[in-house]
């Protein structure tokens, strides 16, 4: 079973490639963050194409800057939105979706940016991942658990381009990285990189300044994995084919494989990036 999580960065902008993306890519459930429509609006547009392709879909979205979808051809049941007791700002924001797929309980997350340290969204967001954390617990007591998505946070320094880049900055301070382990403490493992302990590996490059070919990115796109799925993981890698070219999400998706690994082991980020781009920039470099 092949699934994958992508946060697509408007469904209806990047509506041609993600079609394109699910032909060639063939995943059997994606979980989609971001896609910034509501329920009618999405169905509205991918319904048919869908269909056609075997998925049956579930969406949770207003049409605001949020939304998530999960789609499947191996089951969609038990369908769930939002966290129970989750936060809101101030009202409750469609950025959860569960659903069994396979057997396996997986879960569609958009964790809130945080913005700023002085922003109350930073705060929101440290409340809203321990209500995440929560619901988590309660799911791994009954089942296996896939929880997949943008989780706006960097888990180490490993996992950011520069760290000095992130001063003072959100996705990397000690709270939300405390926050992301909580959810780790429960048992759950972070896939990529249990398979990729020592490679570099980004899931997010910002558009400005030519961060994508510089390859000066973050590893903000997570699989956490309860222990009996993460035994079955064949192969887990970064699709950065789909980050390439114009009218691209500024996030590529993350394909995990259970069970099977169609196109092998490969990864941990496919095209790899290129030698120059991997190389870290030296005092000469920051002028």
């Amino acid at each position: 079973m092949r699934v994958a999580t992508w946060n697509i960065n408007s469904a209806k902008a990047r509506q041609a490639r993600l079609i394109e993306w699910l032909d060639r890519v063939q995943p059997d459930v994606v979980c989609l963050q971001e896609t910034k429509l509501a329920d009618d609006a999405f169905l509205e547009l991918f319904d048919e194409d869908l269909f056609r392709r075997g998925y049956t879909i579930a969406h949770h979205g207003n049409g605001r800057w949020n939304g998530v979808a999960i789609f499947s051809r191996v089951g969609l049941g038990d369908v769930e939105r939002g966290l129970a007791d989750g936060p809101g700002f101030p009202e409750p924001e469609p950025r959860a979706l569960a659903a069994t797929c396979g057997g396996i309980r997986v879960w569609s997350l958009y964790v809130p940016n945080g913005r700023a340290l002085d922003d109350p969204h930073y705060a929101y967001k440290i409340t809203w991942l321990a209500a995440l954390r929560a619901c988590l617990e309660k799911a791994l007591a009954t089942t296996p658990v896939l929880a997949c998505g943008d989780f706006n946070v960097a888990p180490t320094d490993a996992d950011v381009w520069d760290p000095a880049d992130f001063v003072d900055a959100t996705h990397v301070t000690d709270a939300e990285r405390q926050a992301l382990r909580g959810l780790t403490d429960l048992g759950l493992v972070d896939v990529t990189r249990a398979r990729w302990p020592d490679e570099q590996v980004f899931t997010y490059w910002d558009y400005r300044s030519l961060m994508f070919p510089k390859n000066k990115g973050m590893r903000i796109d997570l699989a956490l994995a309860s222990a009996p799925v993460a035994e079955r993981v064949r192969a887990i890698w970064v699709d950065r084919a789909a980050r390439k070219g114009a009218g691209t999400s500024d996030h590529a998706p993350v394909v995990v494989d259970i069970d099977e690994a169609p196109d092998g082991d490969i990864g941990p980020m496919v095209p790899p990036p290129s030698p120059r781009a991997q190389r870290k920039p030296t005092g000469a470099d920051r002028g």
